[in-house]
């Protein structure tokens, strides 16, 4: 159990005992009680505020309830001081040798220190890139791809029962226009000259070889054929031939899918036709008329009576149409019954969705809230994750779009120019919805200011350490703990931090969070290892002081386990040297 936890279950223990006393009312809430890191570090190691949530409800004074806990918690083995602030704040400083026991607990548990349980084995959705299938990967839906990918292992590495899926939009306008397109590589692989690629049609060159493929396989059979004879083979042939091309750009990023699931296979087996007979029966869609758009009215607009979802029953501004006036589902309707279909096999679902769909999210969570608000353990936790479009630059210039792909820069020609890693680092460095520049310049840049540099560089001079000290002959002896210092104290502190983060991005559904963790982990060390450039007796590796050097030396193969740790949760190989 981790130092923050195992404090919880005291606190937890302790309150009971206070309740037990007398001196606490039975059964106050404790949900907002929290033993966390105090924001100034000069106030100690740990701090609760127990007493300013508690004393309120409990009607006493927060002071006087803070100096019970106090006294409880200085009882404490691991505790060395208690100390009250202002009306109430509990500050706590830890023994040295508990300390040391959370660094000898990185060095015990290895590759699982951080992971946890709090997942419970709940079964949680994450639906992310699910790109149309109209051509490769781009740097527009990267973004997505990467933290969706790092929250899910993150999640998996906390408890939970993972599963990654990829929702294939393959029963829109997009598909048949690609289907087109299709066609006119397979005349042009016939002999045709096509001249320039109509507006209207994809015109990079990705679908040369689809065209290719379609000539070998059915020869001029359909060069002169009307398009409802070839229309829906194309379409089948080019979406296969796209997700095949999707899926080996994923993989240069390591991205990997448990289930695709194709939008028209859902409408093909009646799925939304099920989420409407299940909504019907319970009142919630009706036949009406949606209100005319807001100011001037179009002059080809007349009032329609459709299926209506009652989405303002859940949270949302209107009620929203599931049909359209042709009788074919609207894009809603469709998400709908997706929707519906992936709550039956999980507790949880969580979708990344670009920036650009921001407004289509209390449509489906209302529909989701519906749609599960009677299952046995209540309606599904649905959280969407809206993530920001990336900015190319080069040298802080616009990049030039890509001719492969004819309007856009692909996510194959990035990782072939500066490496999955550093692509997978760069897309969690800020909060997913805030905007992102990545300049092909900055992000190899070898300084301080590039954080993908920074941690894979702490990381690899800790793996030296290790060569250096073997180098010197170095006779390493059992590391004694009580010899760290005050700067390797501050260390051991940070470094125990890393469990907390990973539930707390865990909770947060934050994976951007490991990488500030990192950085600033990162950061830290660095400035330990200059310490010993203007003073040689502060350097970690002491020829003529073995003991030292083999106390220092296993504080930073801790450092350099959690930085690992944490690269994993981001998909990040840890170097252990720098090219």
């Amino acid at each position: 159990m981790t130092l923050y936890l195992r404090f919880a279950d005291h606190m937890a223990a302790l309150l009971d005992q206070l309740e037990q006393a007398g001196d606490l009312p039975q059964g106050l809430d404790r949900k907002a009680v929290t033993v966390e890191p105090p924001r100034d570090p000069a106030h100690g190691d740990l701090a609760t505020n127990a007493a300013m949530v508690l004393a309120k409800p409990a009607g006493t004074n927060p002071r006087a309830l803070a100096e019970k806990i106090a006294a409880r918690l200085q009882a404490l083995d691991e505790v060395a001081s208690v100390d009250i602030a202002g009306p109430g704040f509990i500050n706590m400083r830890l023994t040295p040798e508990t300390w040391a026991g959370e660094l000898q607990a990185i060095a015990r548990l290895a590759d699982d220190f951080g992971r946890s349980d709090i997942g419970k084995g709940i079964r949680v959705n994450v639906e992310y890139v699910s790109a149309n299938p109209t051509g490769p990967m781009h740097m527009g839906h990267c973004r997505g791809a990467v933290v969706g990918d790092a929250l899910a292992t993150l999640l998996e590495f906390v408890g939970h029962a993972v599963t990654r899926e990829y929702y294939i939009n393959d029963a829109g306008g997009q598909v048949d226009v690609l289907a087109r397109s299709a066609h006119l590589r397979y005349r042009e692989a016939l002999g045709e000259d096509v001249g320039e690629i109509p507006e209207g049609l994809y015109p990079g060159d990705y679908l040369v070889p689809v065209g290719q493929a379609l000539a070998a396989e059915f020869g001029d059979r359909y060069v002169g054929a009307d398009e409802g004879e070839w229309l829906a083979l194309f379409r089948t042939r080019a979406v296969a031939a796209m997700m095949e091309m999707i899926r080996a750009d994923l993989a240069l990023l390591g991205i990997h899918h448990d289930i695709f699931s194709s939008e028209a296979e859902l409408q093909a087996a009646g799925k939304p036709d099920a989420a409407e007979a299940e909504l019907r029966a319970r009142g919630l869609i009706y036949d009406g008329v949606l209100e005319a758009p807001k100011g001037e009215t179009p002059e080809d607009w007349e009032p329609v009576e459709l299926p209506l979802f009652r989405s303002t029953q859940f949270g949302d501004d209107q009620d929203r149409p599931i049909k359209k006036s042709n009788g074919s589902w609207t894009y809603f309707g469709a998400d709908m019954a997706y929707h519906y279909q992936k709550a039956q096999s999980a507790d949880q679902l969580i979708d990344i969705w670009g920036a650009d769909h921001a407004g289509t999210v209390k449509r489906i969570q209302a529909a989701v809230a519906a749609l599960t608000v009677n299952n046995p353990g209540g309606k599904t936790r649905f959280d969407v994750k809206l993530v920001q479009m990336v900015r190319l630059l080069r040298n802080g210039e616009p990049v030039k779009m890509s001719k492969r792909a004819g309007n856009f820069v692909t996510l194959a020609d990035v990782v072939g120019e500066v490496g999955a890693d550093v692509v997978r680092f760069t897309m969690l460095t800020r909060k997913a919805d805030a905007q992102m520049d990545f300049d092909f310049a900055k992000v190899v840049e070898a300084s301080k200011d590039n954080p993908v540099f920074y941690v894979q560089y702490a990381h690899a001079r800790i793996a030296s350490l290790g060569r250096r000290a073997e180098e010197a002959g170095i006779a390493l002896s059992e590391p004694d703990l009580s010899r760290l210092g005050t700067a390797e104290q501050d260390l051991v502190k940070l470094t125990a931090q890393f469990p907390r983060i990973v539930e707390g991005a865990a909770q947060a559904r934050e994976p951007h969070r490991i990488a500030f963790y990192l950085n600033d982990l990162a950061a830290a060390f660095h400035a330990w290892w200059n310490m010993g450039n203007d003073d040689p007796s502060k350097r970690i590796i002491v020829v003529n002081d073995p003991d030292t050097t083999s106390v220092r030396l296993f504080l930073s193969r801790q450092i350099g386990q959690v930085i690992r740790n944490g690269l994993t949760l981001m998909g990040v190989q840890a170097l252990s040297e720098m090219q």
